[in-house]
């Protein structure tokens, strides 16, 4: 294979520093080696990379394409081994995050940019699960670090290898849009009354674990949608009622498109979300996270 990292180097140096002897000094080589890589890198290659003909070697066509891409080689290989001391050094190669639809992802790209100035070598997956999904994830493999599993998703804190911790609280009101039938109840809405109307839902994304649902009543017909985003569009449109995160529908509130009713049944509705991790795919990265999300703050910055 006629193309190699030296004589790219090589190619670089002398365009850099504008001549031969210049590159051969910053190369601490002598300037006929550097001479000899070129003339061999022209011979391998077939073409010609400097035209000599006036006083000084300038890049020919083909010279400047080799030199364009060859550098983008050179950076990829200065971070293949930058990744690979760091990898040897305790960093994962790469952490997989699920994240429960319901977080706030603008603050967990945050928290991303955060991780990301550590230049760590650790890729990051992250993907967006529901409900159970997000637990259903961590236990299945496709991901090693959850955030946002519910308590419904299993019975203990710590199963296995798997660890638990209280990411934090947020609430949960009933919500109708102002033309839609329950709006215009005036007392605390009954099960008997809610059962009557469509729900609107988000569809789980669990594929091993069995699937789990809030907030709907046996007999109730429901509609399901992909995302909580449009779980809140549907409910301002008027295809269906439901509990939504109070953080996430207080503008709709305000401008009118939602109207927040009370239930019989305690409203509104506190509910718990966790961290969870499997504790053999622990690096320098799930520690960086796990330690991260230690402070209460930063869970509460994740949730709606």
């Amino acid at each position: 294979m006629p193309l190699d990292l030296t004589a790219l180097q090589v190619l670089d140096a002398i365009e850099r520093k504008g001549s031969f002897a210049a590159a051969a000094e910053e190369l601490d080589r002598v300037p006929s080696a550097v001479t000899y890589v070129i003339r061999k890198l022209e011979d391998d290659l077939g073409v010609l990379l400097f035209d000599r003909r006036g006083h000084r070697a300038l890049l020919t066509e083909a010279g400047h394409e080799l030199l364009d891409q060859g550098r983008g080689l050179l950076m990829a290989a200065d971070q293949l081994e930058r990744r690979v001391r760091r990898v040897a050094s305790g960093w994962e190669v790469e952490l997989r995050i699920s994240v429960d639809g319901i977080l706030r992802m603008d603050r967990m790209l945050v928290l991303v940019d955060e991780f990301l100035r550590e230049e760590p070598a650790t890729r990051l997956r992250i993907t967006n699960e529901v409900l159970g999904g997000t637990w259903d994830a961590l236990v299945s493999g496709r991901a090693d670090l959850a955030l946002g599993t519910a308590l419904e998703a299993r019975h203990e804190s710590d199963v296995g290898e798997f660890k638990s911790r209280l990411l934090g609280y947020f609430e949960m009101v009933f919500a109708v849009a102002p033309g839609h039938p329950l709006a215009r109840e005036e007392e605390l809405l009954t099960r008997a009354q809610i059962r009557l109307h469509r729900a609107v839902a988000v569809g789980d994304t669990s594929r091993s674990q069995p699937p789990i649902t809030v907030g709907l009543l046996r007999g109730q017909d429901v509609l399901t949608v992909p995302t909580i985003a449009d779980k809140i569009r549907a409910q301002a449109a008027g295809l269906g009622c439901g509990y939504l995160p109070l953080g996430m529908i207080t503008e709709h509130v305000k401008r009118g498109e939602l109207i927040v009713k009370e239930t019989a049944d305690s409203a509104p509705q506190r509910r718990s979300l966790h961290y969870s991790w499997n504790t053999e795919a622990g690096g320098n990265a799930m520690r960086w996270f796990l330690n991260r999300l230690e402070h209460p703050a930063t869970g509460q910055a994740l949730l709606p």
